[in-house]
């Protein structure tokens, strides 16, 4: 190399050779003579050994020489180079002893002089070793920057070597095109077409391409139609255009002509001559990226294409795209989104193309959105205490900026403080008393913390934060005192209305039961009110009334002075009644169970009594001694009251005792305890101060009745409860007016449990006693808000005893009390039930002898049925309840399902006296402790012990029958399935449900309903027969029959009505059929059943009322005169139109929810919707018009007109008449008049009995008086037997009848409603030479009149 003063011009090129010499040949620099015009000398001899290829002859060699040459005259270098792109190759070697042929030469690198500096920059496909771009100055500007796979130019060149050296290999996917038939065993690989094909090509190939530089390999990939595509890869370097188009020429020389290669066909894929980068490596929705594709071909031909959309990218608002070329040496094109989305994500291409090359790359984006985690919904008290909103991105990424805003009623700033390694935000808030003033609690302020990233993106997420000051709370000023059984509030008043519980305590920090105070929220305050109906010594203490927010509490006090009283029922007096003689004397006596100082006297109307102290035990009793020694009390009643007045004055008045003053000769029985009485009376007195022995420190309770009979007092009635029971009652009363009775109940259930069964004996001989169990379990059942296991179990433990079979017999003396005792204890369990919460276990059982419970707790995703089976052994009952999953997901999580089934209630539930109707299965109570307001359905099977009884009914026990006292009721329940001895109800509501058996509905097995099947089957059918032979007439005599257009319009009704109730019928059947109490009904059949009977008797119906209005329009507007197209379309409109509306609203507007048909049987509706009287009220409506017709058209007929004389065609009028009726009256609604009486309960058999026989003979009533009736029906049905002589006389004499005259009036509108109201006028009797119209109208009278 020169020295670098002389301005000088040196390029290298490589020159690849094969030889068959040994591997030691020493090689001379080679020189053509015709261009060595300056001085050359070889710088580099053999660098390496290429490859070997095939020869003919020993094996050949290709070996690669690098050559320098240099020029002091610049202009040298482009001939130099076009003189070495235009050789041809391989070049023939001149030595006979040394084959060696040239393959190619290609130019790597160039030196121009730059200014007093040498550029050596490397050709197309070459590039600088990384080693000599770090230890040499590259050129700057030039394309000279650095990078992990060498530089384009340095400042120098490097004096030892190496020069530019070949890129990486590149794979080029190429094809081209054989202008031939496209032969299709090139489809086959295996084909020997196809190997064929593919052994030539590849050989022309791999002697054109082996010319490039690093050339590796070429093979066919396969065969394409579109005459024949080749598509083939090559590996090598990147080769310039020229040689490419070199190497396509050798090919086509080297292939076989009868190919017919298209040279302009080539084309060239190459994917990894691009560099594509994204920027950034993480995008998120909103920021800009930019997608940059680099390539050192030197072309501004870039498109981009995104695959997703299958679009190729134009500029535009979003999407701009910029293509440059770099100091002449490299392509750079950028695709610049802005603000992306999703939508923009996937892979994109970049595609270069220049003369046969297309440089392709693919890169694939995932754009997500910004993900934030915040802090949840805090509430935060002004009390200057830090408490910090956390903000954190989900993907850890290196944020531009982290901003936090607030927006709210109140500014409470914060300290924000960034984590960058953690990705994650911190705000510190620090509110105080003056930031949050008076009124301004409860604000909610909302924070939002905003991610931004260094490309634009923004993603934000908001805290919530409810300030809340410390609550100021007031109480109700003043001291309060009351005395027992007195009333009382107590009002606390907080400045805060944002709190999270409000709540009462005692001073011994016991909560007051909810059930005595309520809360109220207002905007700016709030309040709770604790209110006391009956104040008890339990009240007497300090209570504080607390608002809690959080873990801060604002507490008022309160203190309460409660003076003891006696309760009014806890005054026991004595008697409750009582007679005197007038000159007689009797003790009054009122005791309490505790020793106060109470000043007690005795008052009767103004007088006043001073009573006498008397302490027995624990029982105290005040006494005073009435003397009646004045003859004005006598045969008076008055009432006497003891009044207990404490040391706060306040005075409380016992209940009142009656005393009867009467003579002394009318009294006849005599008792030192009971009293005197005259025969008949009857008096009460409290257990405790009867004949029957009672401890003073354990009284008992209830009130005894006694009857004089005779001289003697009889026991009338037996209240009495024992002294146990009675102190349970008292303890039961005392605690629902408790205020903590929550935490007393638990204990008290247990009590009440082991006192019970120790007393089952006593229970047994005394209604009382039971009655005041079930009083003490109504009034427990009030309590809870919750009830546990335990609690649940002690509850029905002593249900199980009151409903054991031993005390069976006290529960009929209780029933025949007539009191509602047993629909009061059903109501207890349900309200206890409804309580129940069985804690983290999901189901709870328990089982008695009289009594078994089992629930389940619905959980979240709870995925089973709810189904409960209960087995009563000793009373050889069984039962259970399912409810389908569809309904348990329609229930709350946490919801409570409880089902109780009692063997024994329903011997004890008060009977249907009047419709005889008991229950005989168990009685299975169903409970959801969450309020439902949809329908909810609910399944049931019970064992029938008494499969032989009547009509079977699925039934729950309303408590609002009977004036609240409750009874058994059918709405929302049917039958679903008798199976032997078991039945299947269905409801839609839940409560307590049983079966009953009803003497109403006739049993499928009785007798009678036999009998009414056997009728309807026989009846129906031979109905259905008459039905047909009636049509098969009308067909007949059609013709004889319709000459007229009023005898037309009536045949028209009687086929219609005929077809009408043929098809009615025979649904009836299917119907019928459908229906059977031993298999589940077809609900979609009993649907269409249904729908077509409703149909089709409505049809016959209103045929029937077409008719009436025919007979009415002929005989009332006589001289009116409508076409014949115009009755039929008003016939049929009225006879299927009406029906069809009225059918399709009913269904639309039951079936929907279910109740269009009947539980039991494919009719419609009528114990839920009432959906019947769709049908009733226009056949009644029909039955009515038509009635009334009848009489008009009668009246009209009958009334002679003046001057007229009974003729022959008068008495023939009757004679039609009563044939008229005779038609009409079976098709009025006779038969669903007796239909609609066997809907209602109580109904006598024979309304079946009627309806059955008239409902299957209504076909034969239709052939008989509607067909064959008729006298010209008849007279056609001769004709066609041959009678003709009979028929021609028979047909002249009515055709004399229906020459009779006819009514005439002088104006048109005159006539009509003279004619209409019966009104005289002057009539002109009209000659037989009438005009054909009034003929027409009298004989379209007397058809209709047959």
């Amino acid at each position: 190399m020169k020295s670098p003063g002389r301005t000088t011009l040196c390029f290298m090129f490589i020159v690849i050779y094969s030889s068959q010499a040994t591997l030691n040949l020493n090689l001379e620099p080679i020189v053509h003579p015709s261009i060595l015009s300056e001085h050359a000398l070889a710088e580099e001899e053999l660098l390496r050994q290429k490859r070997a290829v095939a020869t003919s002859g020993p094996t050949a060699k290709e070996y690669i020489v690098e050559i320098e040459i240099s020029f002091e005259n610049t202009s040298s270098l482009e001939p130099i180079k076009a003189y070495l792109n235009n050789l041809s190759f391989p070049i023939q070697g001149n030595s006979t002893d040394l084959a060696a042929n040239i393959l190619s030469i290609e130019v790597t690198t160039v030196c121009r002089p730059a200014g007093n500096e040498v550029w050596c920059s490397c050709e197309t496909g070459y590039r600088w070793p990384w080693e000599r771009c770090l230890h040499n100055l590259t050129c700057q500007g030039h394309g000279g920057s650095f990078s992990g796979h060498g530089c384009s130019c340095l400042k120098r060149l490097p004096p030892k070597g190496p020069f530019c050296q070949l890129q990486g290999d590149v794979t080029l996917r190429m094809s081209v095109r054989l202008n031939v038939a496209f032969p299709e065993d090139l489809k086959n690989s295996s084909s020997a077409l196809y190997r064929s094909y593919k052994t030539d090509l590849e050989t022309a190939f791999w002697k054109g391409y082996r010319i490039l530089p690093g050339f590796k390999w070429v093979t066919v990939t396969g065969f394409r139609p579109g005459s024949v595509i080749v598509t083939y890869e090559v590996k090598s370097t990147t080769a310039s255009p020229e040689l490419m188009h070199k190497a396509n020429e050798q090919v086509i020389q080297s292939l076989n002509q009868t190919y017919k290669m298209d040279y302009n066909s080539f084309q060239a894929v190459t994917s990894n001559e691009t560099k594509f980068s994204v920027i950034p490596e993480t995008i998120f929705e909103g920021d800009t990226v930019t997608l940059v594709c680099e390539t050192e071909v030197l072309s501004s031909n870039v498109s981009w294409h995104h695959v997703e959309r299958h679009r190729d990218i134009q500029n535009s608002s979003r999407f701009s795209v910029y293509t440059s070329i770099l100091n002449n040496m490299t392509s750079v094109s950028r695709l610049t989104i802005n603000s992306a989305t999703q939508a923009d994500a996937g892979e994109y291409i970049c595609k270069l193309i220049i003369d046969i090359f297309e440089y392709e790359s693919r890169n694939k984006i995932d754009i997500s959105p910004i993900k934030i985690l915040a802090s949840e919904e805090m509430k935060v008290m002004c009390d200057n205490n830090p408490v910090s909103l956390t903000c954190c991105s989900e993907k850890n990424v290196n944020w531009s900026n982290v901003e936090w805003k607030q927006e709210g009623k109140i500014n409470i700033p914060g300290n924000p403080e960034t984590n960058p390694n953690s990705s994650c935000s911190r705000y510190t808030i620090k509110a105080d008393g003056t930031q949050c003033p008076s009124g301004s609690s409860g604000t909610r302020v909302v924070y939002t913390c905003e991610f931004i990233s260094a490309h634009g993106a923004r993603g934000s997420k908001d805290v919530g934060v409810t300030f809340t000051s410390t609550a100021n709370v007031t109480i109700t000023p003043g001291p309060i005192s009351v005395s027992e059984g007195q009333n009382f509030s107590i009002k606390c008043i907080s400045d805060v209305s944002n709190f999270d519980e409000v709540y009462w305590n005692t001073s011994a920090g016991i909560k007051v039961y909810r059930r005595f105070y309520t809360t109220r929220r207002y905007p700016d305050r709030a309040e709770s009110v604790l209110r006391v109906g009956t104040s008890t010594r339990e009240w007497n203490g300090t209570y504080h009334c607390i608002f809690r927010y959080k873990n801060s509490y604002s507490v008022a006090t309160k203190d309460i002075t409660v003076h003891p009283l006696p309760l009014q029922s806890n005054i026991m007096v004595d008697p409750l009644e009582a007679s005197v003689p007038c000159k007689g004397s009797h003790s009054f006596k009122c005791c309490i169970e505790e020793d106060e100082d109470y000043r007690v006297t005795f008052q009767m109307e103004s007088l006043s009594f001073p009573a006498a102290k008397e302490v027995n035990e624990k029982q105290v009793c005040y006494k005073y001694n009435f003397m009646g020694n004045s003859t004005s009390w006598c045969s008076k009643n008055v009432e006497m009251f003891c009044y207990f007045t404490n040391a706060a004055n306040n005075s409380v008045r016992s209940s009142s005792m009656k005393l009867n003053l009467v003579p002394g000769k009318n009294i006849t029985c005599q008792d030192p305890i009971i009293g005197v009485g005259e025969p008949g009376k009857v008096i009460q007195k409290l257990c405790q101060f009867s004949n029957i022995p009672s401890s003073p420190g354990n009284p008992i309770g209830g009130i005894i009745t006694y009857k004089c009979e005779g001289s003697r007092w009889k026991v009338k009635r037996n209240d009495c409860i024992s002294a146990s029971i009675n102190s349970l009652l008292r303890l039961a009363k005392a605690l629902i007016r408790s205020p903590s009775q929550e935490e007393k109940l638990p204990t008290y259930l247990q009590n009440l449990s082991i006192s019970t069964g120790n007393v089952e004996h006593e229970i047994k001989s005394s209604p009382g006693s039971l009655g005041a169990i079930i009083n003490i379990l109504d009034l427990l059942s009030t309590v809870p808000t919750q009830v546990n296991s335990k609690m649940m179990m002690h509850f029905l433990s002593t249900v199980n005893v009151i409903l054991g079979k031993p005390i069976l017999k006290t529960w009929k003396t209780l029933q025949q009390q007539q009191t509602n005792e047993s629909s009061q204890l059903l109501d207890s369990v349900e309200r206890f039930s409804r309580a129940l919460q069985s804690g983290n276990s999901t189901s709870l059982s328990i089982s008695h002898t009289n009594v078994q419970m089992k629930s389940i707790v619905i959980k979240t995703g709870y995925p089973r049925n709810y189904k409960q089976n209960f087995v009563f052994s000793d009373s050889d009952l069984w039962g259970n309840v399912a409810i389908d999953k569809c309904q348990l997901e329609s229930l709350q999580p946490g919801t409570s399902i409880v089902t109780v089934a009692f063997p024994t209630l329903k011997a004890i539930l008060a009977q249907d006296m009047q419709a005889k109707n008991f229950a005989d299965s168990l009685v299975m109570t169903t409970t959801v402790s969450h309020n439902i307001t949809m329908p909810f359905r609910i399944s049931m099977t019970f064992k029938n012990n008494n499969p032989a009884g009547w009509g079977l009914r699925c039934v729950f026990w309303n408590f609002n029958l009977a004036n609240h006292t409750g009874g058994w009721d059918s709405s929302g329940c049917y039958v679903k399935k008798v199976d032997g001895d078991s039945i299947s109800c269905n409801c839609d509501h839940l409560t307590s449900f049983s079966i009953l058996m009803s003497p109403d509905s006739p049993d499928p097995g009785s007798l009678l309903k036999i009998l009414l099947d056997i009728i309807s089957y026989i009846g129906l059918g031979f109905s259905i027969l008459s039905l047909a032979a009636c049509l098969v007439v009308e067909s007949v005599v059609w013709k004889s029959v319709t000459k007229n257009r009023t005898s037309y319009m009536r045949h028209i009704c009687i086929v219609n009505i005929a077809a009408s109730l043929l098809v009615a019928d025979t649904w009836f059947i299917v119907a019928a059929t459908i229906h059977d109490h031993h298999y589940p009904l077809s609900e979609t059949a009993c649907v269409a059943a249904t729908f077509f009977i409703h149909f089709f008797y409505l049809s016959v119906f209103f045929w029937m009322l077409t008719l009436g209005l025919m007979l009415f329009y002929r005989l009332v507007f006589i001289l009116h005169d409508t076409s014949k197209s115009t009755q039929k379309a008003i016939a049929f409109s009225l006879g299927y139109g009406c029906p069809l509306v009225i059918s399709v609203i009913t269904v639309g507007a039951t079936q929907p929810r279910e109740v269009y048909t009947r539980k039991n049987a494919c009719w419609l509706n009528w114990e839920d919707t009432k959906a019947l009287l769709a049908f009733v009220i226009p056949a009644l409506i029909i039955v009515v018009v038509n009635v009334t017709i009848t009489i008009v058209v009668i009246t009209k007929i009958l009334r002679p007109s003046i001057g007229d004389k009974p003729s022959r065609q008068e008495k023939s009028s009757l004679f039609q008449i009563s044939k008229s009726i005779g038609v009409l009256t079976p098709l009025l609604g006779l038969t669903w008049g007796f239909g609609l009486a066997t809907v209602f309960q109580g109904n006598s058999a024979v309304f079946h009995i009627i309806f059955t026989l008239l409902n299957a003979f209504q076909g034969l009533f239709i052939l008989l008086f509607g067909c064959l009736w008729d006298q010209k029906v008849q007279e056609a049905l001769l004709n066609k037997f041959s009678l003709s002589r009979w028929s021609s006389q028979h047909s002249k004499s009515t055709s004399l009848g229906s020459s009779t005259p006819v009514f005439s009036m002088s104006s048109p509108i005159s006539r009509r409603l003279n004619n209409l109201f019966g009104k005289t006028g002057t009539y002109n009797v009209s000659t037989p030479e009438t005009t054909s119209s009034s003929l027409e109208n009298s004989s379209s009278a007397y058809s209709l009149l047959n």
